[in-house]
C-alpha cells in the first residue's frame, strides 16, 4: 500500500496510490459512501495515530471500491493533484542516524570516523517539503549546500524500551528523504542541528510504502542522481546499524511515537566528497531512487524565500 498527502481542490487529504503509480484515491472522497460517517482523520500523522484500525479500514474502503468496480470512477490522475510531503507538518524532530556507511563516513574523514555507536542528530519539522518542491539555496548563509540520498522508517506504534527483535513491529513503513545539508554551517557549529536544520532542506516522499510491501528493508538499492549523473550508489546491507539496531537504541529511555521519522543514513558519494567538493547550484535537480518505493525528485532555486 502506498499512502500519500495530495493537495486537492485547495484541500490536503490523505489518498491511495493506484497500482500503476498514475491515479489516487483520495478517501475522503470515498468513505462516506462505503462506511456512511467519518471514519478518517483529515491528516495521514493522525491516522497513523489510530494504529491498525486505520489499515484495516484502508482495506475496507479498497474492498468496497472494487467489488462496486468504482476504480475508474473514483480514482483521480495524479497528475490532477499535488504530492506534498507524507507527513507535511511532524509532529517531532526527524531523527536521523549520521554516518551509517562505513564508506561515507571515511569520504567525511577517515577509518577513524567509522562510529561505534549509533549516531543520531536531528532535523526541524520546518525542514519538509514534498516531491518536485523548491530547495532552497539559502546563498545569504551557506556557499555549501550539499545533498544525501536515504531511506527513511516512519514509525507506527508507541513504544520506549524496543527490543530489536520486536522493532519491526512498531514500523508503519517507509519512505524516501533527501537530507540537505550546509557542510560550512555544520563544521562552523561543530554540531549537525543549524546546518541540518534550514528552511526546505528535507525534501521527503513522494509517498509512504506501508512495511509488508518491503520484504527486507536492510536490502535496498539507493541511489541518487545529480542533473542525470548517479553520485550515490549502494545498498541498505550495508548498514553499519541496521534499522531495529537504530529503532532499539533509539528507544532506550525515549518514547517513539506513531508518525516519527527516522532518516537512516547516507551512503558515499555526497558533494563534500569529490576533490574538488561539488556542492549544490541553483537548477540542479535531484533524484533519489529508493528499491520498492519509488523516486524522490526536488530542483535546487535561486530564492531563500
Amino acid at each position: 500500500m502506498k499512502l500519500v498527502t495530495a493537495l486537492y481542490q485547495g484541500k490536503e487529504m490523505v489518498g491511495l496510490l493506484g497500482e500503476l503509480e498514475d491515479k489516487v484515491l483520495l478517501v475522503k472522497h470515498v468513505e462516506r459512501k462505503c462506511f456512511d460517517s467519518k471514519v478518517f482523520a483529515d491528516t495521514l500523522l493522525i491516522c497513523l495515530q489510530n494504529g491498525e484500525q486505520f489499515l484495516k479500514d484502508m482495506n475496507s474502503l479498497i474492498q468496497w471500491v472494487e467489488n462496486n468496480q468504482l476504480e475508474g470512477e473514483l480514482y483521480i490522475p495524479l497528475k490532477d493533484v499535488k504530492l506534498l510531503a507524507p507527513i507535511p507538518k511532524p509532529a517531532k524532530n526527524i531523527f536521523c542516524v549520521g554516518k551509517n556507511y562505513a564508506e561515507h563516513a571515511i569520504e567525511m574523514g577517515s577509518k577513524d570516523d567509522i562510529p561505534e555507536h549509533v549516531m543520531i542528530f536531528t532535523k526541524a519539522p520546518t525542514t519538509v517539503i514534498g516531491p518536485n518542491e523548491q530547495i532552497l539555496l539559502h546563498k545569504e548563509v551557506t556557499e555549501q549546500l550539499d545533498y544525501e540520498g536515504e531511506l527513511a522508517v516512519v514509525i507506527g506504534k508507541k513504544g520506549r524500551g524496543i527490543k530489536k527483535e520486536e522493532a519491526f513491529d512498531y514500523v508503519f513503513g517507509y519512505t524516501i528523504l533527501n537530507d540537505i545539508t550546509a557542510r560550512d554551517l555544520q563544521k562552523k557549529h561543530k554540531q549537525f542541528f543549524i546546518g541540518k536544520s534550514l528552511d526546505n532542506s528535507a525534501p521527503m516522499g513522494p509517498w509512504i510504502v506501508t512495511k509488508d510491501a518491503i520484504k527486507n528493508p536492510n536490502h535496498l538499492q539507493v541511489q541518487t542522481m545529480v542533473n542525470g549523473e548517479v553520485r550515490q550508489d549502494s545498498n541498505t546491507e550495508h548498514f553499519i546499524f541496521p534499522i531495529e539496531e537504530v529503532i532499539s537504541v533509539l528507544s532506550k529511555g525515549m518514547t517513539l511515537e506513531p508518525g516519527d521519522i527516522i532518516a537512516t543514513g547516507t551512503p558515499a558519494g555526497v558533494g563534500k566528497g569529490f576533490k574538488p567538493p561539488r556542492f549544490l547550484k541553483a537548477g540542479d535537480k535531484i533524484d533519489i531512487k529508493v528499491e520498492n518505493i519509488g523516486v524522490l525528485t526536488n530542483i535546487v532555486g535561486e530564492s531563500s524565500k
